[in-house]
């Protein structure tokens, strides 16, 4: 670095002229350390500003209690990340702690954990969705058991198990009852042609 370059940078530095920044480093053979340390000597320069902490508690204006400023930090500023994060969690919670149990006619014939069912129904959607669809038809219900209370969703298989039986009711009535009058159409030919 050329001496131009030196009084520039201790000028900048010490916010001084250019002169006083000259004579400085020419008293001090061009070391831009002991040039600015002897400005500050002669006062023509302020030191940086020196800051003094103490862990001492008479020493402190103020004491903030930290536990319940970081808990009105945490409800003043609820934060997308971390509700989608807390909500994932706990779904992968959900899935781990339950299982995913299939019975027919009330007898249990499958139970899986709960996170290999949605895997599953994720991959094969197209096909599993309306499999178990027909199978509620054919007595078939399906029920998540395990550690959490599940019961809303528990009510809502179990009236969509009996929607399906009502429908399968009401299909096989109306079956029979269009057989019978065939049935009686067929009697009244057969008894008109003798």
């Amino acid at each position: 670095m050329d001496k131009l370059e030196k009084v520039e940078k201790l000028r900048e530095r010490a916010n001084v002229s250019y002169e006083e920044a000259r004579e400085a480093l020419e008293h001090n053979n061009w070391d831009l350390l002991d040039a600015m340390v002897e400005l500050e000597k002669t006062g023509k320069t302020e030191g940086p500003n020196q800051e003094h902490y103490s862990t001492s508690y008479d020493q402190q204006a103020e004491y903030i209690p930290v536990k319940a400023t970081v808990e009105e930090q945490q409800k003043a500023e609820p934060r997308l990340g971390k509700s989608i994060s807390d909500a994932f969690r706990s779904f992968i919670r959900i899935c781990r702690d339950n299982s995913f149990c299939i019975s027919y006619r009330k007898e249990q014939v499958l139970r899986i954990p709960l996170l290999a069912a949605v895997i599953i129904l994720i991959l094969t959607w197209k096909f599993s969705i309306p499999v178990m669809l027909v199978a509620l038809l054919f007595s078939v219900r399906y029920s998540i058991e395990g550690k959490d209370n599940l019961e809303k969703v528990n009510a809502f298989m179990d009236s969509a198990g009996a929607a399906a039986e009502s429908l399968k009711e009401g299909f096989v009535n109306a079956h029979e009852r269009d057989r019978k009058e065939r049935g009686n159409d067929e009697w009244q030919q057969k008894t008109d042609r003798s």
